[in-house]
């Protein structure tokens, strides 16, 4: 990052690009020189709000636990080094802390989940290694706030799959604090009452099925759902009213305080301060007045098939594999579990009245991760901006990692015991592919060492970086927003 930080001029965009009010001294720049490669596009957002707050109206679409985070590291822990760096270099050397802490954690906790769910060990480990090197783990190191929602939601996810669903909500409702699509895991909560409730209608005595327990039971379960629903979507509704009333509230003009490099670039980039003489958003008087949709819509065009155009080829290319792979995955569950879709995964198995439940990917307890994944991927390709659809599924949904492992795992020959010919020795390689004992070495190291593997990866890493400068001269630079 520091190389091609150097090396590679950054390109002019139109982007969010605060001027630097302090005079950076050595120490700064040799942070700047180092890390700078980290702090563009949205990172910027996160810098400028854990340093001066919400100030313009579309630092907004941004959630303020990450910020919050970064500026008590850097007030905290590298307070020490104040007589050093300036405010700036020390929250650009929190983020780096921070999320290198936050990318292990989330590793950790998705191997905890997929031992749980998966009911496969080295599976689990192998879907951890997997989301390790993720073509997202980029946004994992830069001052974006994918690391920090990653590990909120994983942990949320195993604790849930554990049985502890307050410690589980409290987790989710974190989560929601970071990042917006955080909401969509309510349905989690949603889904694990519903099956609770449908496993005691069809295991449950002749008495419980009488139209006073019945009744007892869905309001229990009604109570619950809201309760942790309401929980998820607290910080949300708390930010909201914090926006309406540092926007919107009377007498919010501050002309006074902000240095005048800030407001000039708000009158040189349109952007909107809080209330400036009184003139308040067009947001504010809306019946119900919530800043992030506005924000979304007006600033970035974000809605329903708007980035269907011609000339957003390259972004959807740039998204095609990560939706395929979704959509296989997807396709890959549903075809294997028709029956279990069909009925929403509420009906009692055979082999749950066993005690014998399936594992692996196509196990029952996929299903409802299966479906969130779905759901993001179709909300990221029809109403976004699809260049983010990598990121935006890599740090949500553990299916991206839990359906590749397998495969890799089955046909991967580095990945078997040594000593042995055929593939159903992967899976007494258990405990040698965890590290633990046995002749089997660590399969990332085995998949490095092999001469085949480098010279295949450098052959698909060269074509595509050749295929892309192809395509950006073909359709040129009116197509390509960045060259």
């Amino acid at each position: 990052q520091a190389l091609f930080n150097l090396l590679i001029p950054d390109h002019a965009a139109d982007a969010f690009s605060p001027p630097r009010l302090s005079q950076p001294g050595l120490w700064d720049v040799l942070v700047e020189q180092l890390l700078g490669g980290l702090s563009r596009w949205d990172a910027e957002h996160f810098l400028f709000i854990a340093e001066r707050g919400y100030l313009y109206e579309h630092n907004c679409a941004f959630f303020p636990l990450y910020p919050l985070s970064l500026r008590a590291v850097a007030e905290g822990a590298l307070w020490p080094l104040h007589w050093l760096l300036c405010v700036r270099s020390r929250l650009l050397l929190s983020a780096v802390l921070l999320n290198s802490l936050f990318s292990v954690l989330a590793a950790a906790a998705l191997y905890q989940l997929g031992c749980v769910v998966l009911q496969c060990r080295s599976v689990a480990f192998l879907a951890a290694i997997l989301f390790s090197v993720s073509p997202a783990n980029v946004f994992m190191a830069a001052a974006y706030s994918e690391s920090m929602f990653a590990f909120l939601a994983f942990s949320a996810m195993w604790q849930l799959e554990k049985g502890q669903s307050w410690l589980s909500g409290l987790l989710f409702s974190l989560a929601a604090g970071v990042r917006a699509n955080g909401l969509v895991n309510a349905g989690f909560f949603l889904y694990s009452c519903s099956k609770c409730f449908a496993l005691q209608l069809q295991v449950g005595s002749g008495s419980m099925r009488t139209f006073p327990q019945l009744w007892k039971q869905l309001l229990s379960v009604a109570s619950s759902v809201v309760l942790m629903c309401a929980g998820v979507f607290l910080p949300f509704a708390l930010f909201q009213y914090y926006a309406y009333m540092r926007f919107c509230g009377p007498g919010t003009s501050p002309e006074q305080t902000v240095p005048k490099p800030l407001v000039q670039l708000a009158l040189d980039k349109g952007y909107s301060l809080a209330a400036p003489n009184g003139v308040k958003p067009p947001w504010c008087s809306q019946q119900v007045p919530v800043v992030y949709s506005y924000i979304q819509d007006t600033y970035w065009n974000v809605g329903f098939l708007r980035y269907f155009e011609l000339r957003q080829i390259p972004n959807f290319l740039l998204a095609l594999p990560v939706t395929l792979l979704g959509s296989w995955a997807a396709c890959t569950y549903i075809i294997a579990n028709p029956r279990h879709c069909l009925t929403l995964g509420l009906e009692r198995r055979k082999s749950e009245e066993e005690g014998k439940p399936r594992a692996g990917f196509c196990c029952p307890a996929v299903f409802v991760y299966v479906v969130h994944a779905t759901v993001l991927l179709a909300f990221g390709f029809f109403c976004m901006h699809v260049q983010v659809l990598t990121r935006f599924l890599c740090s949500s949904s553990p299916i991206l990692y839990w359906f590749p492992a397998p495969r890799l795992h089955e046909y991967e020959p580095l990945l078997w015991s040594e000593g042995t010919d055929d593939q159903t020795s992967a899976s007494r390689c258990e405990e040698s592919l965890l590290g633990k004992s046995g002749s089997c070495e660590n399969p990332v190291v085995r998949l490095l060492l092999n001469y085949r593997s480098i010279t295949l990866l450098s052959t698909c890493i060269l074509g595509f970086f050749l295929s892309y400068w192809l395509l950006g001269l073909v359709l040129h630079c009116n197509f390509l927003p960045w060259t």
